[in-house]
């Protein structure tokens, strides 16, 4: 849950890095939180609007972290804008020494 909190207050971060456990940690979460939403949403009658309100709320969080992760591996943000390459891109390890997008993020649980 840590990692998750720590990506929303880095919300409108889209510069520095991210590790892969601060991005899958956050995918987790959210896949989660979705999941718990679609359920409630569903038993009450109307899942899409309770869906489209959350995805609006994280879909800037989840670019910018994005973007973070891409710079971690070495890598321009601008290739979320390719979902395949980008897709893959989120399991690479992380470039361990400093580079162009900032210092190797410390080690330190969020």
């Amino acid at each position: 849950m840590n990692w998750y909190i720590k990506a929303l207050k880095n919300y409108a971060t889209f510069s520095g890095r991210a590790k892969r456990r601060e991005y899958w940690w956050f995918v987790l979460f959210n896949w989660l939180i979705s999941m718990a939403i679609g359920l409630i949403a569903g038993l009450l009658g109307d899942p899409f609007i309770m869906i489209i309100i959350y995805t609006a709320f994280i879909l800037v969080p989840s670019l910018a972290l994005s973007v973070r992760r891409n710079h971690d591996a070495g890598y321009s943000g601008w290739w979320i804008l390719c979902p395949f390459f980008n897709f893959f891109l989120m399991f690479f390890k992380s470039d361990p020494e400093d580079n162009r997008f900032g210092p190797y993020p410390a080690e330190t649980q969020a």
